[in-house]
């Protein structure tokens, strides 16, 4: 079988740092591990617009942004295909097919989908579309036959339901479609990073994120007010790991080199969270040197960003490219969905010549 990857973003804006732990990162270095047959990444404009229908223009914007953040973080248009989610119609009608498959009940029952409608508080009720997007994450998926999926913590419940619509089509249709495996940040801190305001997720809405694009100056002053621990006041007083961004943003980003180069006072991170929990060790000093480990990790970043920036019509052409080959892909996979479910009615020479015989009686 082969091994294939699918994953991808909403283009509601740019990429911060905590889609680059949750999954970015690790993105490249499968893509980099030559382990994959298949890579597939999808700008997710289709299930963007589900909470978006009334500003199109936000998501037609935003598109080239999470494309020059893809190419920027090391995403290689020669290993992996980026894609719109909308030029796939495939998609759609696949999606179509997987809603005979759940139940509005098994839908409300979705931790993720709980999770989002609370956030979002749609006024005069939830669109059906936004309610639906398990199953359409689940068409996603199965449409390139994933065998891989690298996401954060937050997208397990989806998972769980994208394998359940597999074992129901092919319980009923016949072994058809593949079931995916999750692959979730191998560093604990990284499954779903806190926004800067020590908030439980960093979200775009709430306004608590880094960018993949922020300047320097923009970092420094996300970094420098950022939540710590309200208990220490002072720098004499034991301070509090546990809730702390600044340490969250530290296990998630920092190593020992990072220390050799910006902190050579201490040997590691354990060192450090020592000194601050005993007490005699400030904020400013542990925001200082997450600046500078976040800042050399966006720095290269940044450059091939603007060098990106300077050849737009070239990075459509790659978007246009990976559309085509997501397309090859997803049409051979739908042509078997048709077949197992009995509907390729026109190719389906037994059928016409059965009934042909059928009614020449």
């Amino acid at each position: 079988m082969e091994k294939v990857i699918l994953t991808g973003d909403r283009p509601t804006g740019k990429l911060h740092i905590g889609h680059y732990v949750g999954s970015l990162r690790r993105r490249v270095e499968l893509q980099n591990s030559g382990e994959y047959d298949k890579i597939f990444i999808m700008i997710a404009d289709a299930q963007a617009l589900t909470d978006n229908a009334d500003n199109p223009e936000k998501i037609r914007q935003n598109v080239i942004e999470v494309a020059l953040d893809y190419l920027s973080a090391g995403i290689d248009p020669e290993k992996t295909n980026i894609f719109i989610q909308s030029a796939v119609p495939e998609l759609t009608e696949l999606t179509f097919y997987y809603m005979n498959l759940v139940s509005v009940q098994r839908l409300q029952r979705n931790p993720t989908v709980k999770t989002e409608l609370e956030m979002r508080k749609f006024e005069g009720g939830t669109p059906t579309g936004f309610f639906c997007y398990p199953i359409s994450q689940a068409a996603d998926i199965t449409l390139f036959k994933a065998t891989t999926v690298p996401v954060g913590e937050d997208q397990k419940p989806m998972l769980e339901q994208t394998n359940e619509i597999v074992r129901r089509f092919n319980h009923i249709y016949g072994e058809t479609l593949v079931e995916p495996k999750i692959l979730l940040p191998d560093n604990a801190a990284c499954m779903r990073l806190p926004g800067t305001d020590g908030k439980a997720k960093m979200s775009k809405s709430l306004g608590n994120c880094i960018y993949l694009s922020d300047t320097a100056k923009e970092l420094k002053k996300k970094v420098n007010s950022m939540y710590t621990d309200p208990e220490h006041i002072h720098i004499e007083q034991p301070g509090h790991i546990e809730g702390n961004t600044v340490f969250t943003y530290l296990d998630a980003f920092c190593n020992d080199e990072d220390f050799a180069k910006f902190l050579p006072e201490y040997k590691n991170l354990d060192e450090l969270k020592a000194h601050y929990t005993r007490g005699g060790l400030g904020d400013g000093t542990c925001k200082k040197f997450l600046y500078n480990v976040l800042n050399d990790r966006l720095e290269p970043i940044r450059e091939r960003r603007h060098q990106w920036e300077q050849r737009i019509p070239e990075v459509y052409e790659i978007l246009k490219r990976g559309t085509a080959a997501a397309r090859e892909r997803g049409i051979q996979t739908l042509n078997e969905v048709r077949h197992a479910m009995r509907i390729d009615y026109f190719d389906d020479k037994e059928l016409i010549e059965q009934q042909t015989k059928m009614y020449a009686k």
